[in-house]
């Protein structure tokens, strides 16, 4: 970057190929971790069709799943689902590599922190989402899961790469600050935490949504859900882990946003778009928090941690794309 503006256009190259192969990567790992869940959808099917064979074996036959002149397979039929979980697994650390190696080469090539513009930012957040992602659903039960995270991150991913995409060059003079580093890198983060929240909160009310049918409903999408989907317990949880972690965050990196824009524009708060937004996401945040403390109120808090989700993705691109503000970044 520097004052120079010299910019490594092979590395530049290599860090924009690295961003597209962990797109694929991730869409691997998707599509391992909606095949695991396959055999789920059978493991019921099988067992039904072990009940009716015992019910043919006469009181006097072979005791257990034993018929005349067969032996009738018992072994779990997620086995296969398992072996597909674990590879899906490894293959999103390998997307993280790659998708960690492309945003530092972005930096080295620019000489700079790369998040200088929406496409970077982007690119970052999503980073910051998966890992937090991997982190949250680590339990072999819940992995599958990941899929619905990685879902919404490749579709933004995407977007950044195709329609947001900036070529590497140094950033606008106000951006020249060690505040950009310390700032957007807290906010990329904590945004990508809770993303993942609103991820498990939809999940939950669609548990929620669906609860009666889920558990008597043994066949067709209902009964399928009912396999795929943890507990309302287990989803509550982790979206609420991920925004007492998040929560404290983002409000950290309002509060750093402040004193940088002191620092650039003389004063602490302007209610510029992307300020204002960002603002009531984290009071639809703490909304959350103290509704999830709430008895009884678990539901409606849920619902909640969707309205701050969106917001959250509002703020992400709408702001930046539709209002113009001190927030806008060069090239939108």
């Amino acid at each position: 970057m520097g004052d120079n503006g010299y910019v490594d256009m092979d590395l530049a190259r290599l860090s924009d190929w690295l961003y597209g192969t962990s797109m694929v990567v991730y869409v691997l790992a998707m599509v391992m971790f909606l095949l695991s869940l396959a055999p789920m959808f059978y493991t019921k099917v099988a067992a039904a069709q072990r009940a009716e064979q015992k019910e043919l074996v006469p009181a006097a036959g072979v005791p257990g799943d034993r018929v005349p002149g067969r032996v009738v397979d018992s072994t779990p039929r997620r086995q296969l689902g398992d072996v597909l979980s674990g590879m899906g697994w490894a293959v999103a650390f390998v997307g993280i590599i790659a998708h960690l190696v492309s945003i530092i080469l972005r930096g080295v090539a620019t000489d700079r922190a790369p998040w200088g513009n929406m496409y970077e930012f982007i690119s970052l957040t999503m980073l910051a989402c998966v890992v937090a992602g991997v982190v949250s659903l680590r339990k072999p039960t819940y992995r599958p899961l990941l899929s619905f995270v990685l879902l919404p991150v490749v579709l933004l991913m995407f977007i950044g790469g195709r329609y947001l995409y900036t070529q590497p060059a140094p950033v606008v003079p106000a951006l020249k600050s060690y505040w950009l580093i310390i700032h957007v890198s807290i906010i990329s983060i904590a945004s990508g935490i809770l993303l993942v929240s609103g991820v498990a909160s939809v999940l939950y009310l669609v548990r929620q949504r669906w609860a009666t049918d889920l558990e008597s409903d043994s066949d067709g999408v209902t009964g399928f859900l009912n396999r795929v989907l943890p507990s309302s317990d287990a989803l509550d949880r982790v979206a609420y882990k991920c925004v007492v972690v998040g929560f404290p965050l983002f409000g950290l990196g309002i509060i750093l946003g402040a004193i940088w824009a002191e620092a650039a524009w003389g004063r602490f708060w302007g209610w510029d778009p992307k300020e204002s937004v960002s603002f009531i996401a984290w009071v639809i945040y703490a909304a959350y928090l103290h509704a999830r403390a709430t008895a009884g109120w678990r539901k409606g808090a849920a619902w909640v941690n969707v309205a701050g989700f969106i917001a959250l993705l509002f703020n992400l691109f709408a702001i930046n794309l539709i209002v113009s503000g001190l927030h806008s970044y060069a090239g939108l």
